[in-house]
């Protein structure tokens, strides 16, 4: 009786559909590329090779982040071992024989305290 009228024109028949014509020589002189189907997915395409790009620029500074970050680790391993060999020397140098030493070196005439120090007690007077 009635025909219902399609209102999705995506899904009908158009005659330029065939990709059994197709040959090397329509790609070749980009007569595939003007075809209606192509067309139409054109957007998709152009998505997909956003998509691309945005994919390999996130994995250029995805890398470029890991190499700075192995230099970063070096670098702290090298701080590292630096401030443990500099407080290793200070507890040597403030050993009380060490110090000994470097005062008779420099000519320094200080004695050794023999006796324990003692306290001065000072009384207020009122």
């Amino acid at each position: 009786m009635f025909k219902r009228k399609r209102k999705d024109k995506e899904f009908e028949d158009s005659g330029d559909i065939s990709f059994k014509k197709i040959s090397l020589r329509d790609f070749v002189t980009g007569r595939f590329f003007t075809r209606q189907v192509v067309v139409k997915q054109l957007p998709y395409f152009l998505f997909l090779t956003m998509l691309a790009f945005s994919y390999i620029s996130n994995h250029f500074r995805v890398e470029k982040l890991l190499k700075e970050a192995a230099t970063l680790n070096k670098e702290i391993q090298e701080l590292r071992i630096e401030a443990i060999t500099t407080s290793s020397d200070l507890m040597y140098f403030s050993k009380q024989s060490v110090i000994l030493d470097k005062v008779r070196e420099a000519g320094i005439h200080l004695e050794e305290l023999t006796e324990p120090p003692r306290r001065i007690v000072v009384k207020e007077r009122d």
